[in-house]
């Protein structure tokens, strides 16, 4: 028994070191496929309307990658149009920045006794190094813009082939399995779904959360530090700080003074508060709850193996790969390893109003 036990053990190291390795080396192959897959299903539930108006299938798959593009397109601006704004501003940030730099350098020669010349050429050292880093973020830029094609080809597939690719998997499991096996391919289509909806709208009340507060602390540029902010919180814990963090750079550098920056913070708390006890329960629901200690695992994970975009794509993934769990008897166990506690025991009238709101 021991023998066995053993070579199982083996086994599945194995597996996993082949699945691991697969996944690191096929980088390139496998994000874009999966940002095409994620949006293919956020998408789905709006084709297949549009596609009962009577509209042909590849029609209706174009027209709502086109909506999406535009509303893409539409962010960018906003992101431009609030970046002239702070540009024009840039000289007198700059100042405060450098006063800034001054008090930190005399601090730092009193305190750690590192003289400001010395502290003059680190720095020197690292501007010379993001200088010579630029080529690589031009070929970077150039890198995301081919991906960005690939992933509209590929969810413009994905919905096209949606019928072939579901009789693919039900031709693989045996006949008196396919009507389990379809009504768990429709049911994690639907909970995906839900999660995946939800969470952009989440992030879209974010947005407006996080420019109303921003606006009253008096930050320039707000509607950008809002979306940029809002869209960060697609990667829990490391995100919204990041967020946070540019936002009190960009307080500091407008000579804001402390209370800017406490105005910034308390928006952060604010806006956590609401989103963890109000939004996440209604909007994107318990569904995909998962625990504090895999979201960690699976965000240190997706950056070891894919970078950034393995961790914008490290919970979307889990959770889906939670809801085939949950549908799929012999792997409840690991959805049950994954998942948090379920906040959603009794409900009020209220609660459940709100909850129908958002279906």
């Amino acid at each position: 028994m021991a023998q066995v036990s053993l070579t199982d053990s083996i086994k599945v190291l194995a597996f996993l070191f082949l699945l691991f390795g697969g996944l690191y080396f096929a980088a390139e192959f496998l994000i874009p496929l999966s940002f095409g897959g994620i949006i293919a299903t956020l998408i789905l539930p709006y084709c297949r309307r549009v596609e009962s108006k009577g509209v042909h299938r590849g029609v209706s798959a174009a027209l709502c990658i086109l909506i999406l593009l535009t509303i893409i397109g539409g962010l960018v601006l906003i992101f431009a149009w609030q970046l002239s704004d702070l540009a024009k501003d840039f000289s007198q940030m700059q100042h405060h920045l450098s006063g800034l730099r001054d008090k930190i350098e005399s601090y730092i020669s009193n305190t750690v006794g590192i003289s400001r010349q010395k502290q003059t050429e680190i720095i020197d050292k690292q501007q010379d190094a993001t200088t010579n880093q630029m080529a690589g973020v031009i070929t970077a830029l150039m890198g995301i813009a081919v991906d960005f094609i690939l992933v509209t080809v590929y969810t413009f597939l994905f919905v096209l082939y949606r019928s072939r690719l579901k009789k693919f998997i039900l031709m693989l499991v045996p006949v008196e399995q396919m009507q389990r096996t379809e009504k768990v391919i429709n049911e994690s289509a639907k909970v995906a779904f839900q999660y995946l909806s939800g969470l952009s709208m989440m992030i879209v009340m974010l947005w407006v959360m996080y420019g109303i507060g921003f606006s009253i602390v008096g930050i320039e540029g707000a509607i950008f530090f809002a979306v940029l902010c809002g869209l960060l919180e697609i990667v829990p814990f490391v995100g919204n700080l990041t967020g946070t963090g540019f936002t009190v750079l960009m307080a500091i550098s407008q000579g804001g003074g402390g209370s800017m920056v406490l105005g910034v913070l308390a928006t952060y708390f604010v806006v956590q508060f609401v989103q963890s006890y109000i939004i996440e329960p209604l909007v994107v629901g318990a569904e995909v709850n998962i625990n504090p200690l895999f979201t960690i695992l699976v965000l240190v994970l997706g950056e070891m193996l894919w970078g950034i975009p393995g961790m914008v794509l490290a919970i979307p993934l889990l959770g889906i790969a939670k809801i085939i769990c949950d549908n799929v008897e012999p792997l409840r166990p690991y959805a049950y390893l994954i998942g948090g506690e379920r906040r959603e025991k009794k409900d009020s009238g209220f609660i459940s109003k709100m909850k129908n709101m958002f279906k």
